[in-house]
């Protein structure tokens, strides 16, 4: 999640002025906030996050430390495969987060049947990601979802319209897990190159080989 920075500047025998900050990590604010503190010429500082809620500094500065030991910056890559012969959907997904001071990564696939579509693999592909945010005990942070499906990112963020009934049922799936996680989404779209793990976490699945594994990277 990120946070702009917003404050009174005092100027003796003058009018205050208002500075508002760009949107910077947590840390990055929370410092800057306590230097402006130091310094004394700054008053009323507060914080508003990418969801409209607003925070002191001594509140700020407990939820960073709640969610420090929490899994944070999160992106998510997922994928969806499907093939035609056997009615088999591979589903892969990537996590990258912070927890602690380390970073992680975690991939995962799962093969999946009663599938009838491409784009039906892709949702479903979307719906796993969830899930193992969900496992990992994610819930009111923002997150990036990345993939190369445009039918997918841009149905759920409401530019394009949905007219199957199957797709619309995922649909209402995601967006109620969504809410139930409490996530600020951003949907990214990226080239079939840029997703290159997720597709063959996917094609993997569709070959039998299941895949779940955490490890840290540098």
């Amino acid at each position: 999640m990120k946070y702009k920075l917003e404050w009174k500047y005092k100027l003796k025998g003058k009018e205050a002025i208002w500075f508002t900050s760009d949107w910077l990590e947590g840390e990055v604010a929370l410092h800057t906030a306590e230097d402006l503190e130091r310094l004394g010429r700054a008053d009323d500082i507060r914080f508003s996050d990418e969801v409209g809620t607003n925070w002191n500094i001594k509140e700020l500065r407990k939820l960073l430390a709640e969610i420090e030991e929490e899994p944070h910056d999160l992106t998510v890559y997922f994928d969806g495969g499907f093939d035609r012969s056997t009615n088999l959907a591979g589903l892969g997904a990537i996590i990258y987060y912070h927890q602690g001071k380390k970073k992680y990564r975690l991939r995962a696939n799962q093969m999946v049947e009663e599938l009838q579509t491409n784009n039906e693999a892709e949702y479903a592909a979307f719906y796993f990601a969830l899930t193992l945010l969900e496992e990992l005990g994610v819930h009111h942070l923002s997150c990036e979802f990345r993939g190369d499906s445009q039918v997918v990112l841009k149905q759920l963020e409401g530019e394009w319209p949905c007219y199957e009934e199957s797709l619309n049922r995922w649909l209402d799936r995601i967006e109620n897990k969504i809410k139930e996680l409490g996530l600020y989404s951003k949907f990214i779209p990226i080239d079939r190159k840029g997703n290159k793990e997720a597709d063959k976490l996917a094609s993997q699945a569709l070959q039998g080989k299941v895949i779940h594994s955490k490890m840290q990277i540098l």
